[in-house]
């Protein structure tokens, strides 16, 4: 179930990104001595690595579904009814009042996570699998059944979840929980893994390089960056100005910094702040009071902002009406990147920046139109083709990872004449 590693491609790219040479499963050999290399996260005792991530023995899992509270009514994987509007939590359904995350619970670099595994829609102790991500995201946030589906898949075969037990880490490597066979699939190193769901120039969180491996706390420097860019309005015209600042910020401060393909999914999860967390009892406006909650970001009496300990739903929140379906997500994606586009591609050892090509990327640029057909298909072709996340080689999905998707997510795209991956 691992990545199948191209050496030609590692030959090529080591060139422009000479840390590559240092991943596991390169043979430096090929490439040439006496390079300085720093190692991205690749297991031991390093900043998200299985010997510092927490372990809960009393895994529960999430809140079993209740009739009484139905929400969606999405449970066991199963689509939902797609109709919102409703406060979240209920009042009276104690089983998702919020609980701050023990020593011992994961925690990662996505907040809209975190705050459903502290309400119990998730696991508390962060080991989480397919089905509750598709319930959570359908119950918790109303996003549709075809997004909430490739959301889910897109952890499990991007992040190295396992496919057999279905089971993910929101955040640290828990391979011993989370693998049915850790000898045989190797590390999965959760959302933390680097260039994966989590990539350089996030919202909220340091690259990995520039912060000794933490790409996952919050960093209260960049939420108020955040903030003062937004000035207490978190839109998409705000958050794609934003998007250009963090770019600009990594591109000049970390001369590892990559930004490819799987980066667009940094943008989908920016309009999270406008399409999935605003309160309708706020009459749907991305506020800070909203954002700063969802975030478990607190101000100081000195202006500064810090982490107070837990992401949590506002009270009285109530979701959005209608569901956040793919192809409303990938219209923000491209809508907020092309008002501020910017080049794929990566810093370079000579210190130049080399663009790269990929599907609709032509020499570092999105050739994309927002409306054309191939919109509603972008991301499922992220989770099915061959994707250089972090060009320590290609994601080449194997037979069982696209049969995986071929079961849970092809469905929902086959009607929009996506190419389906052959298994």
């Amino acid at each position: 179930m691992k990545n199948i590693a191209i050496a030609s491609l590692f030959v090529a790219s080591a060139s422009a990104f000479p840390w590559v040479v240092d991943q596991p499963g390169v043979d430096s050999s090929l490439l040439g001595a006496g390079r300085k290399i720093r190692r991205q996260q690749s297991g031991g005792t390093q900043k998200g690595g299985p010997a510092t991530c927490p372990f809960n023995a009393d895994h529960k899992g999430a809140a079993p579904y209740n009739a009484k509270y139905p929400y969606n009514g999405a449970h066991d994987g199963i689509p939902g009814k797609g109709i919102g509007g409703y406060q979240v939590p209920a009042d009276g359904d104690t089983a998702h009042y919020y609980e701050a995350p023990g020593p011992n619970d994961i925690r990662g670099p996505c907040p809209g996570l975190n705050a459903a595994a502290n309400h119990h829609f998730l696991s508390h102790d962060g080991i989480t699998t397919f089905n509750e991500l598709v319930d959570a995201q359908q119950n918790l946030y109303n996003v549709g059944y075809d997004l909430a589906t490739l959301l889910a898949a897109l952890g499990l075969t991007l992040t190295d979840g396992d496919l057999v037990t279905e089971k993910l880490s929101i955040g640290c490597d828990a391979t011993t929980r989370t693998s049915f066979s850790p000898v045989l699939t190797g590390s999965e190193p959760g959302l933390d893994g680097h260039n994966k769901f989590e990539a350089d120039s996030s919202l909220t969180r340091n690259d990995y390089f520039l912060a000794d491996g933490d790409n996952y706390s919050f960093n209260g420097t960049l939420f108020g960056m955040m903030q003062d860019t937004c000035q207490g309005d978190f839109n998409r015209e705000n958050l794609s100005k934003y998007r250009l600042q963090r770019y600009t910020q990594s591109l000049n401060e970390n001369p590892n910094f990559f930004f490819g393909p799987l980066t667009l999914l940094l943008y989908g999860a920016a309009s999270f702040l406008y399409t999935l967390m605003p309160n309708g009892n706020h009459g749907y406006a991305p506020d800070l009071e909203t954002i700063s909650s969802f975030f478990g970001a607190e101000q100081n009496a000195d202006g500064t902002w810090e982490f107070n300990g837990g992401e949590r739903i506002p009270a009285n929140w109530t979701n959005r009406v209608t569901p956040y379906s793919n192809l409303d997500v990938t219209t923000e994606i491209l809508t907020m990147y092309l008002e501020n586009p910017v080049l794929f591609g990566g810093n370079t050892a000579d210190g130049s920046f080399d663009g790269i090509n990929f599907g609709a990327i032509k020499d570092g640029k999105l050739e994309l139109a927002i409306g054309a057909p191939e919109t509603a298909c972008l991301l499922y072709q992220l989770t099915t083709g061959q994707i250089p996340s972090y060009l320590n080689g290609v994601i080449t999905p194997t037979v069982d990872a696209l049969s995986f998707v071929a079961s849970k997510v092809s469905p929902s795209f086959k009607n929009l004449g996506c190419p389906l991956a052959l298994t």
